[in-house]
């Protein structure tokens, strides 16, 4: 009898236990299954939320701010981007899908500040490779490398979308960022702003008499105070330690007229503000800077860099013809300058020709200009001028590595003359103040050459352009404070073409210190 109790015991026991376990069971099955239709989860390999007020495309790394609808237009166009009526016809977004990036949307948000920054990356290309097949390797390689993302606000007004980019991630190698910052800020474009921090140095034993306005009387100071400011952005002050670093153990080499050698000498100035030791800096040969002298080469010790000038007025060779009974002096335009093999090996190059393109006889181009054994009993300055240039840009192409050599170009800095040219009476003594406007001076066709030329090359070159920042700088000259002692006398030549030091030059080089940073990889603010 006991023993059929605790039987019945144990089966009343084990039934309980196995009705509870199947009803939790049955339990978590249909709570799961409500579960997920209460809260059902959508894998995408892009998350897409559209609003009627807003789109955004955010990534990180590159953002930037447009205020006008034509800036955003003209970057809409470089992404393929349609109206908002063809979301479906985004080729943007095609790319952005691709490349697994993620799409978030965000309100709208009022911001002008952008900044960029930009990685470098270097590559060797293969051995055995032409130059032709290793920039179209690098740039298919570059092709496959770059991530884009855009973030784009649309605002509704009136049944039209008014379309404005907010941020934007550009990944790519150092020429495409630069381009991509190029256009996003034009340095060229700005005002000059009154600084009274400026300027960068005060006295300094480079500057030669020519150049050296306070040191032969000059008391006004202003002309030194002025600092540019890019309408778009913020260009970083130059930063003479900074810079020393960015050419360490590197030859910092200019090349050309004496403009080149006045912005030459507002460098040299410039690095010695880092120095400790002056001792520590010297010219190789022992020189001493003059007019005379054409060519330098002063060695910074403690970087183990070099920054040098050599001069060349025209950047291929001057020479000589017999023209009748006589020999003459001729321009041989398809002949790179004798000097050329001191440019080879630098690391950084800035080239320039322009100044001695004006003189009487460069621009008569009667029996002057040579190519081969033929004088052209009359060409045309500026066809002699582009054959120059293209004899120099087959130089460039053919013997300088693009890998090693950072090439740039600074075009032409204008002079201010007024009543006459230098040797007839010109003068500009009278101005210490900036222009106001400079919209009455024409762009110098031969800037439009250089570029003309530039684009054409395979070795990327780097345009410095000077020229209308320094056209409303007529205060810049020596003037009559060319050398000592001063001549009062109206007649007297004046110098509207060279520029004081310290001075506008200095500016050239903080655009040049502009241009390497940004090479380097490192951020600029735009406004």
């Amino acid at each position: 009898m006991e023993k059929q109790r605790s039987f019945s015991l144990k089966s009343t026991g084990f039934l309980v236990f196995s009705l509870t376990i199947f009803s939790s069971l049955i339990f978590f099955i249909f709570f799961s299954i409500w579960l997920i239709n209460s809260h059902p989860s959508i894998h995408q390999q892009t998350h897409l939320h559209f609003n009627r007020s807003s789109l955004n495309l955010t990534h990180f790394d590159f953002t930037t701010n447009f205020s006008s609808r034509s800036d955003a237009d003209s970057f809409l166009k470089d992404t393929h981007v349609g109206n908002a009526s063809s979301f479906h016809e985004f080729s943007i977004l095609e790319e952005i899908e691709e490349q697994d990036d993620e799409i978030e949307t965000t309100e709208p948000e009022d911001s002008d500040d952008v900044v960029i920054s930009n990685s470098t990356e270097v590559r060797e290309s293969a051995p055995g490779l032409s130059s032709e097949e290793i920039e179209v390797v690098q740039s298919r390689e570059e092709e496959n490398r770059a991530n884009l993302s855009e973030k784009i606000e649309l605002v509704s007004s009136g049944g039209n979308e008014e379309k404005k980019i907010k941020t934007a991630s550009l990944h790519g190698n150092d020429g495409r960022i630069e381009e991509k910052k190029m256009r996003q800020c034009d340095i060229t474009k700005g005002s000059w702003v009154y600084d009274a921090s400026y300027p960068l140095y005060n006295s300094c034993s480079f500057i030669d008499e020519g150049f050296n306005c306070a040191g032969n009387g000059r008391l006004d100071g202003d002309y030194m105070k002025w600092r540019w400011q890019p309408q778009d952005c913020e260009i970083p002050r130059f930063n003479a330690t900074r810079m020393l670093e960015l050419i360490r153990g590197k030859r910092l080499v200019f090349v050309g007229d004496s403009i080149n050698r006045n912005q030459w000498e507002s460098m040299l100035c410039m690095l010695m503000g880092a120095i400790r030791d002056p001792k520590r800096v010297y010219e190789t040969h022992g020189r001493r800077i003059t007019k005379e002298k054409g060519n330098y080469c002063f060695k910074f010790v403690d970087y183990k860099c070099t920054v040098e000038y050599y001069v060349s007025h025209f950047l291929v060779h001057e020479s000589k013809a017999r023209i009748g009974h006589k020999r003459k002096q001729t321009l041989r335009i398809d002949a790179i300058d004798r000097g050329s093999s001191r440019w080879r090996g630098a690391d950084i190059l800035i080239f320039n020709t322009a100044h001695w393109w004006s003189h009487s006889k460069t621009k008569a181009g009667i029996n002057y200009y040579q190519e081969g054994n033929q004088v052209h009993p009359q060409l045309d300055v500026y066809t002699a001028f582009r054959r120059a240039l293209l004899t120099w840009a087959s130089w460039v192409d053919k013997l300088i590595n693009p890998r090693k050599t950072h090439v740039f170009f600074r075009n032409s800095a204008p002079s201010h003359f007024s009543g006459g040219q230098w040797n007839s009476g010109g003068h500009c003594g009278e101005a210490t103040w900036p222009l106001n406007d400079t919209s009455s001076m024409s762009y110098p066709e031969k800037n439009k050459i250089v570029e003309d030329i530039i684009a054409q090359m395979k070795t990327p070159v780097t345009l410095l352009n000077v020229t209308r920042l320094s056209a409303y700088r007529i205060d810049g000259h020596p003037s009559i404070y060319r050398k000592k002692p001063v001549d009062l006398r109206s007649s007297s030549i004046q110098d509207c073409s060279h520029w004081c030091l310290p001075g506008v030059p200095d500016t050239w080089n903080e655009l040049l210190y502009f241009h390497l940073q940004s090479k380097q990889g490192n951020r600029f603010h735009i406004r």
